[in-house]
């Protein structure tokens, strides 16, 4: 299995499994989350090992059209890497404030930046 795709789908039906049925959650749940076997998940549904592949298949694809409707999950990780991008600055700037002379508005605000990173980070 593809380690990127299993990471995608997770993220994936973080987003938007109040579009898919409670089948097709399970199935994909412990598919890619528990890395249980078609075998295993039909076994424990109770139903074919056909029923959970079609159903893993007919869920993906909805997870799949709803992020190209919606881009929730690329929005999110743009913001995430904007948040840690934005901490990133505001402790470089107040590294090099410390060796200019500290001066304390700059610094105040870089540490503003980065307290407001940190505090956001939980957003997504």
């Amino acid at each position: 299995m593809d380690p990127e795709k299993n990471l995608r789908i997770s993220v994936l039906l973080d987003y938007y499994s109040p579009m898919l049925t409670d089948k097709q959650i399970d199935a994909i749940d412990l598919y890619y989350n528990d890395d249980l076997s078609l075998s295993e998940i039909a076994e424990h549904e109770h139903i074919t090992r056909q029923g959970v592949r079609d159903s893993i298949k007919r869920g993906e694809q909805t997870l799949f059209e709803m992020e190209e409707k919606f881009h929730l999950a690329e929005r999110s990780e743009k913001y995430f890497s904007m948040i840690e991008e934005i901490a990133s600055l505001a402790a470089e700037i107040k590294k090099e404030c410390i060796y200019c002379g500290n001066p304390r508005a700059i610094v105040k605000r870089a540490e503003y930046l980065e307290k407001l990173a940190e505090d956001n980070k939980e957003l997504f």
